[in-house]
């Protein structure tokens, strides 16, 4: 009985309207996200080869660049011009992962200096099982295919269920930092509730280098959802730690309503420690946003503003579907006044 309340508290607070939600943030705190731009992506790269079904996005920074992973079975990383409320974003060029361990699902990405991490969804079979790679930069070679924990793997009753996860991949640490990664499912694993996605940590022993050896995974408590089974968790991100007190995270979450109805939140999360289960503390709608109602699957950090505040890149996964678009968009978060502010 307890618990049944406690999930009826969760779901009636998670049934607030966004905007409702935000108001309420304190003083100084993140409020809400104002879009900068939204621009479509061609479907064609100049070559005539169609491209899309973007699933993550990377911001290189310093070369200036995007960096889009596509979950069609070629895995491709295609390489863009960053792009601004002025200036589209050009082709550049892509990197097909080789040699494949056969077919792949790439649904989360993170560039670390000349290495690239992939999260690839499974299918519950030998043949697409759920995986972490690393790859080489220069070139896209797979440099190592790492299997997740046996809780994550296909059992039975057990396991990520088929195209429900690993959905994001994040850096956690900051970038001066020893390399640390952290990996969500999208759904919850069938010995999980229904309400709940975890985590998992991606991490190396003191002085193990990320290029001699492969990282050890470890539980990093779950997310609540909302609403039940209806939603899924498709991109997150680790804020970083200028922007509060304790650690942060950015779930972008989807949900589909036949024939062609998107409808898409941003949570934000405090990081639970192993055992925990966060609740969400602030949500936004993107449409509320003014965003267009797309698949909007991909999120990362984007290029800073100032005065440590940071921005957000979204892009959109087509699916490959003519009546769907590649879509990439920023956002910039809006705080809520300061304490002494005067009113």
């Amino acid at each position: 009985m307890r618990q049944a309340l406690a999930r009826a508290a969760i779901a009636m607070a998670l049934a607030l309207a966004p905007a409702a939600m935000a108001a309420a943030a304190p003083c100084g705190q993140l409020a809400s996200w104002d879009k900068r731009w939204e621009q479509q992506l061609p479907n064609r790269d100049p070559n005539g080869q169609p491209i899309g079904g973007f699933s993550a996005i990377a911001n290189a920074a310093t070369s200036g660049q995007i960096w889009l992973l596509s979950d069609l079975p070629e895995a491709s990383i295609s390489i863009w011009s960053a792009p601004s409320a002025m200036r589209a974003p050009h082709w550049l060029g892509s990197l097909l992962p080789a040699p494949r361990p056969g077919p792949l699902d790439g649904e989360g990405l993170v560039i670390d200096g000349d290495q690239i991490w992939v999260a690839s969804e499974g299918r519950r079979t030998a043949d697409r099982p759920a995986l972490l790679l690393r790859l080489n930069r220069g070139d896209g070679a797979v440099l190592q295919t790492i299997p997740l924990p046996a809780d994550w793997q296909a059992a039975e009753g057990r396991g990520l269920a088929s195209n429900a996860g690993p959905e994001s991949l994040t850096r956690l640490s900051a970038p001066q930092r020893p390399l640390e990664l952290l990996m969500a499912a999208e759904r919850p694993l069938l010995q999980d509730p229904p309400q709940q996605v975890r985590l998992l940590r991606w991490s190396w022993p003191r002085g193990v280098s990320p290029r001699t050896a492969a990282p050890i995974a470890s539980p990093q408590g779950a997310l609540a959802l909302p609403d039940g089974e209806s939603w899924g968790l498709t991109e997150l991100v680790a804020l970083p730690p200028s922007a509060g007190p304790s650690r942060r995270l950015l779930a972008l979450l989807r949900r589909y309503e036949p024939p062609n109805s998107w409808q898409n939140r941003l949570l934000l999360y405090p990081l639970p420690q192993a055992a925990q289960v966060a609740q969400p503390l602030q949500q936004w709608d993107l449409q509320q946003l003014g965003l267009t109602p797309e698949n909007w699957e991909g999120l990362a950090l984007g290029p800073p503003l100032g005065k440590g505040r940071f921005s957000l890149l979204l892009v959109s996964d087509d699916n490959l579907n003519p009546l769907q678009t590649s879509r990439l968009a920023m956002l910039a978060p809006s705080f809520a006044p300061p304490c002494n502010a005067t009113p």
